[in-house]
């Protein structure tokens, strides 16, 4: 293994352990759901980080080999987070409906479930996965951006490997009605961010009590925190260029902006031509946090 690739697997460990705690888990787990509650789901779980192991890892080296040519575009994955969320709700539903009634030889997972329910978490990235996807790219070397990746993969299986033994414990009492209820919340939730991220949902007016005029007439600095971006709403003059200085005040979901249909990993400078009058919406890689320029 080369220096690079190694450094690069360092890191990608270091960034799931973050991750796997953080966010991944949340926006991912909700595909464990269709793993529980049947009796010889003991390696399910084992099979469902492999698939997960496998995906990533061909698709770091994909991205280090073939560039950003094979990234997802904002919309694509919208889409794909509103088709997961919908996956999750139903598995969910399907729990409701089985109650707590699964017993220790209730039956197995079908052989290629677990891990084809693994591979497909690469189609829901949080975003942490987007700045590793980044870093495998900009690796351009096919060891290098599947080291990454796998790095990523190894370091939040620790959370995976517990949120699967919770839902696998929990399916077979009379909790499971109530993890039911839970992932259809995440389920909802998953789609809702797709939704977000796209520009499906209308937006509300930006506040006048949230907006800030600029020092400059045609530059304007954003923060981005783990809570969203601040100022929320940022007052721009129309008709001139603007340049926004997205900066990262906190690391998370927020260090990735999708703005004019494009993924920018943060921090960045961002250049718009002379724009309308009118409000121009930006969201987080995930469609998690939004922001607004208002200009005028």
């Amino acid at each position: 293994m080369s220096a690079q690739a190694a450094a690069l697997l360092a890191g990608g460990v270091a960034a799931g352990l973050v991750a796997g705690t953080a966010t991944c888990a949340a926006t991912q787990g909700g595909l464990l759901v269709g793993l529980v509650g049947r009796g010889g789901d003991r390696a399910a779980v084992g099979w469902f980080l492999a698939g997960r192991l496998a995906s990533y890892t061909v698709a770091g080296a994909l991205l280090g080999l073939l560039g950003s040519a094979v990234s997802l575009p904002p919309p694509a994955r919208a889409a794909l987070l509103v088709a997961a969320g919908a996956v999750v709700v139903g598995f969910a539903v399907r729990m409701l409906r089985r109650g707590h009634c699964a017993t220790e030889d209730g039956g197995e997972v079908p052989r290629l479930k677990a891990p084809l329910l693994g591979a497909a978490t690469i189609l829901v990235p949080c975003g942490m996965t987007l700045g590793v996807e980044m870093i495998a790219v900009s690796s351009g070397s096919p060891p290098a951006g599947a080291a990454a990746m796998a790095g990523f993969v190894l370091g939040s299986a620790p959370a995976f490997a517990l949120l699967g033994y919770v839902l696998r414990r929990v399916s077979r009492t009379r909790l499971s009605r109530v993890a039911g209820v839970i992932a259809i919340a995440a389920g909802v939730w998953t789609a809702g961010t797709g939704l977000n991220l796209a520009g499906w949902l209308p937006s509300a007016a930006p506040a006048a009590g949230s907006t800030v005029r600029p020092t400059g007439p045609a530059a304007v600095t954003v923060w981005a925190t783990r809570t969203g971006y601040r100022p929320f709403t940022v007052t721009v003059p129309a008709g001139v260029p603007v340049e926004i200085d997205f900066r990262v005040a906190e690391p998370g979901c927020t260090g990735t902006v999708v703005i004019a249909g494009r993924d920018v990993a943060l921090p960045a400078t961002v250049r718009l031509p002379p724009q309308p009058p009118g409000t121009l919406r930006y969201a987080c890689g995930m469609g998690m946090f939004t922001g607004f320029l208002d200009f005028r």
